[in-house]
């Protein structure tokens, strides 16, 4: 729940924000029109991962043992209480770092506050949910850069090390592979209910615990010879970031829908009205990409796009390597972490099916 003795003589954190959280992200749709043809990028030998893939992060080879992943996350609050928002935000951006097969190792904070409307309490305890995700996580908060903004902003530029041979891109699934995702989806609806003081304490609690759960399997996952890709699911919710693997991967995705992990009581907040906006868009972006069964709601359309911040892992791994990587998950604390689907056939135009 938030903490009064920040928002009682203060607006929310919220209601300063035109959207929250991974919310903000712009559409799929509308970020490929925007960088295509914009960006003529220098791809020297060293890049390893660049724009190609719209992947996680960028990793730059530093030698034959080391690699840099490179990453950076910012958005508007999901939440209220100003410490969950830090803890939250740096969750995410790490979580790119994770989703490589990375190490975090070195972070830099990026602020934008509105001086005049937030006491120096609130955005120090922004500040301070940030810091202790990084102390969490092993990582060295040194530095970063702060502007005074009309919304808040908060966030992480998030460097980590990786072996070359071991970078889990979104690109090499492979056909037959079995598909984990490591968390409940539902944060955009649920967050929305929460707002609107329509969320029980439970439902708080379980999405709190979930959003600032570091998504640590990523580094031993990274090193695991059966695990052929990999991503987070965040802003373009867990159908954008299945096309984003299955059209790197060349191959169709299939998702099992009674299979994925869902945040109770998600399906009734989207009944009462809290699917987002980002949602629809998401949608419009891909939609004619994706197959639905007959009888596939609107409800779970929503749920099917809905925005996830700081996301679970989604791993394509091979059928015998499944239990093994259900094991690490589970082993670091990852209860919810279940086999959703598999990678379908060679496709030159992947499409992704819900059964």
């Amino acid at each position: 729940m938030p903490d009064d003795s920040f928002t009682r003589c203060e607006p929310r954190l919220t209601s300063l924000s035109h959207g929250g959280g991974c919310g903000c992200k712009i559409a799929p749709g509308v970020l490929e029109r925007i960088l295509a043809g914009s960006l003529t990028p220098l791809v020297p030998p060293e890049l390893l991962v660049g724009l190609g893939t719209s992947d996680d992060a960028a990793v730059w080879r530093l030698n034959d043992s080391q690699a840099l992943v490179a990453t950076t996350d910012f958005f508007m609050p999901i939440v209220d209480d100003p410490r969950d928002f830090g803890r939250i935000a740096a969750t995410n951006a790490l979580s790119d770092v994770y989703a490589m097969g990375g190490r975090p190792i070195l972070a830099l904070a990026l602020v934008g506050m509105p001086i005049k409307t937030l006491s120096e309490a609130t955005i120090g305890a922004i500040l301070k949910g940030g810091a202790d995700t990084c102390a969490a996580a092993g990582v060295a908060l040194a530095g970063g850069h702060t502007i005074d903004s009309v919304e808040p902003i908060y966030g992480l530029v998030a460097l980590g090390l990786v072996h070359p041979d071991q970078v889990k891109t979104n690109a090499g699934a492979r056909p037959g592979d079995v598909l984990i995702l490591g968390k409940r989806i539902g944060v955009g609806i649920l967050t929305g209910a929460m707002k609107k003081g329509q969320a029980s304490a439970a439902e708080e609690a379980a999405l709190i615990a979930s959003v600032t759960q570091l998504n640590t399997p990523g580094t031993e996952l990274g090193t695991h010879a059966g695990v052929h890709a990999m991503t987070d699911v965040t802003g373009f919710g867990l159908a954008g970031h299945a096309m984003e693997m299955a059209r790197g991967s060349g191959c169709d995705l299939e998702i099992f829908w009674a299979d994925v992990p869902k945040f109770t009581g998600v399906r009734e907040a989207a009944a009462a009205g809290h699917v987002t906006g980002a949602s629809g868009r998401n949608w419009d972006s891909y939609g004619t990409m994706v197959d639905l069964p007959a009888g596939f709601d609107l409800l779970d359309r929503g749920l099917l796009t809905d925005p996830q911040t700081s996301g679970g892992l989604l791993v394509a791994c091979a059928p015998e390597a499944a239990d093994e990587v259900l094991a690490i998950f589970h082993a670091q604390g990852f209860d919810a972490a279940a086999v959703i689907g598999r990678m379908g056939a060679e496709n030159p135009a992947p499409r992704l099916r819900i059964f």
